[in-house]
């Protein structure tokens, strides 16, 4: 039915708000076997694939309320600076909405998949010659300068509908967790789900609140670093930011909920990508890899309590997004003859 539908009593809408919706929303919890057997001990780990979603990222949670709240208030069009999937959901739920999409991308930054749902949508992309931190102090600048709804995670309204991830997770396990692992990038998203636990706890709907442990790429972690990060570099391009918009609110996150932010390297990010596509069905795009990677690297580090816990690991987007970098990943299907013998001999028998 959609988020805005299912959790209106927790949402800033009213009755003369529109509902821009595709339905977004009710992704599924997906016990992973695999992963618990290498963490060892008394332990749950569940995948909360946000990839589901109708663009298939988590973003859709927060761009139907962002956009239906932009039609509220008489916006004509939105804008976003995006390094992709912020792009594909503010350009469909724009045009759900019948409104303009304008969205800013860092110029040959963007995986493939990303870039032709914005297109196919019928936004109005720019290229930047720059990183996604330059695009999105410009798409600050003109959307406080012309009639323009932004819709980046500073807009307060993203934060409102990704909080609802949380709620979904408590709703499912009966509870919160008791660690909350999540990729981070611009930061809005272990800010919502933070929130959202709290919003939950503070209803009484769950008794206690989990460790938030986010998890930033080796090259693009300035929260961990302490500074920005001019020339962001990672393979998982989602996160690829050097000056996160919700770095204080993730910090506080973190801090607030006992939890930590850590960094996983480039290749303990791919080795989680393909672990999950191999060992447990899942095809995530890279950065949502990180969440699960982080839980690895500090399950060996003994970092998880003794006795019987839950860990929930956020998958933030589909592995469709990005089909150049799984096709890099593997190997390449190998060319025979078509003829049985040849085909069976292949096989092994």
């Amino acid at each position: 039915m959609g988020i805005i539908k299912k959790y209106r009593e927790y949402l800033p809408v009213t009755k003369k708000t529109p509902i821009i919706s595709l339905n977004e929303g009710n992704t599924p919890l997906i016990r992973a076997e695999y992963i618990e057997k290498l963490i060892g001990g008394n332990v749950e780990v569940y995948l909360k694939h946000e990839g589901l979603n109708p663009t298939a990222s988590f973003k859709d949670r927060g761009m139907t309320l962002a956009v239906s709240k932009a039609v509220e208030n008489a916006s004509n069009a939105v804008m976003c600076a995006s390094t992709g999937n912020t792009s594909a959901s503010a350009s469909a739920y724009a045009a759900r909405a019948k409104i303009k999409c304008v969205v800013l991308i860092p110029k040959d930054a963007i995986a493939l998949g990303k870039l032709a749902q914005a297109l196919i949508h019928g936004a109005q992309v720019i290229a930047v010659k720059g990183n996604f931190d330059e695009c999105l102090n410009l798409a600050r600048v003109i959307t406080d300068k012309y009639p323009i709804t932004l819709v980046n995670s500073l807009n307060p309204h993203r934060i409102e509908g990704q909080k609802t991830g949380a709620f979904e997770i408590c709703d499912s396990l009966g509870s919160a967790p008791d660690y909350h692992a999540i990729p981070v990038g611009n930061a809005g998203n272990i800010t919502a789900y933070w929130k959202g636990y709290k919003e939950y706890k503070e209803k009484g709907k769950i008794d206690t609140l989990p460790k938030m442990i986010g998890f930033q790429a080796e090259g693009a972690s300035p929260i961990v670093k302490g500074h920005i990060v001019k020339n962001p570099k990672t393979v998982a391009t989602a996160i690829k930011i050097g000056n996160p918009a919700s770095w204080k609110k993730a910090e506080a996150a973190r801090d607030e909920s006992g939890g930590l932010i850590g960094v996983v390297t480039d290749r303990e990010i791919l080795a989680a990508y393909k672990l999950l596509a191999s060992k447990e069905g899942v095809f995530v795009e890279p950065a949502s890899a990180a969440s699960v990677a982080g839980v690895l690297k500090q399950a060996k580090k003994g970092y998880f309590k003794r006795g019987k816990l839950r860990i929930v690991c956020v998958l933030t987007g589909h592995g469709l997004k990005d089909p150049n970098r799984a096709i890099a990943s593997v190997k390449k299907p190998k060319v025979v003859v078509g003829k049985l013998q040849a085909i069976v001999r292949e096989i092994g028998f």
